[in-house]
């Protein structure tokens, strides 16, 4: 489906789009007993789904400015998936992928081998093999999995992800951390962690222990006192306000919102490849 029309008039209106997509019952989230086997990851998986989707398919090529947030799934997954794709590109890109091609295969010399070297077993099945390696494989039309991305060097990864990407943690999740650990991630980025409180679920049983619970990781020596503060407000300024500068005019929040996004302008060149713009 063609979704950039939706997607531009997200920009023209200042919407940042929220997932909460769920994955309950897909694949393998189908236990009949067990409510916690299907329910561990499971927006993480959808939220990666989506993810991936929005970048495999070029969208925050083509709108740069777009800013989308995926809600109650926490950070860990997209951390994995951003380092992720460097490896994966690094070995399969447009160039890269030339040097897998099976038509570069020397398959008599590999079959000479397997019968001079090969273990019985493999021995035994050769005509099997040749057979195999002889039935026609037409090559896919297109080879570069990166191409609608736009994908020609590893920076390209880093601004087509990094920006446009948010992700909503709760308060327990100690995997939060790991977002703002630039020494993970490839080019020292931080991922845009936003801080979600669940309140009204079961997961939350005492609503008093939320910030508590959330500056945990401060005290842990998990996370510094800026990342927590970017945590529970820069992010979520940068995400709101970033799409729509008069998101919290009206709002107690309206001061204080609009004197930090001001600073998240000023400080854009040097912040443009560690945090969201």
């Amino acid at each position: 489906y063609d979704y950039d029309p939706f997607w531009a008039k997200c920009l023209e209106l200042g919407v940042a789009p929220g997932a909460h997509s769920a994955g309950l019952g897909i694949g393998f989230r189908r236990s009949l007993w067990n409510y916690m086997y299907n329910h561990l990851g499971h927006f993480g998986e959808a939220g990666g789904a989506l993810c991936k989707s929005l970048f495999f398919s070029g969208v925050t090529r083509r709108f740069p400015g777009l800013r989308v947030a995926f809600l109650e799934c926490g950070v860990g997954w997209a951390a994995d998936v951003y380092a992720g794709l460097f490896g994966r590109w690094e070995k399969r890109n447009g160039r890269a992928i030339a040097d897998l091609d099976p038509v570069a295969l020397d398959r008599d010399l590999m079959l000479a081998l397997i019968q001079r070297y090969g273990e019985p077993k493999m021995q035994g099945v050769l005509d099997q093999m040749r057979a195999w390696y002889d039935r026609p494989s037409p090559a896919p039309a297109e080879k570069d999995d990166f191409r609608l991305a736009g994908i020609e060097r590893p920076e390209d990864i880093r601004d087509r992800f990094v920006p446009n990407f948010f992700f909503g943690c709760e308060a327990d999740d100690p995997m939060t951390a790991v977002a703002f650990d630039s020494r993970l991630w490839p080019f020292g980025v931080k991922l845009n962690a936003i801080f979600g409180s669940d309140i009204g679920h079961w997961d939350v049983p005492e609503m008093t222990n939320v910030l508590p619970e959330a500056y945990e990781l401060v005290e842990r020596g998990l996370m510094t006192p800026a990342d927590l503060r970017a945590f529970t407000f820069s992010n979520a300024v940068c995400l709101f306000a970033g799409a729509n500068p008069d998101f919290f005019r009206g709002t107690v929040l309206e001061t204080a919102a609009a004197a930090e996004l001001a600073r998240l302008r000023e400080t854009a060149p040097a912040r443009a490849h560690t945090t969201a713009e």
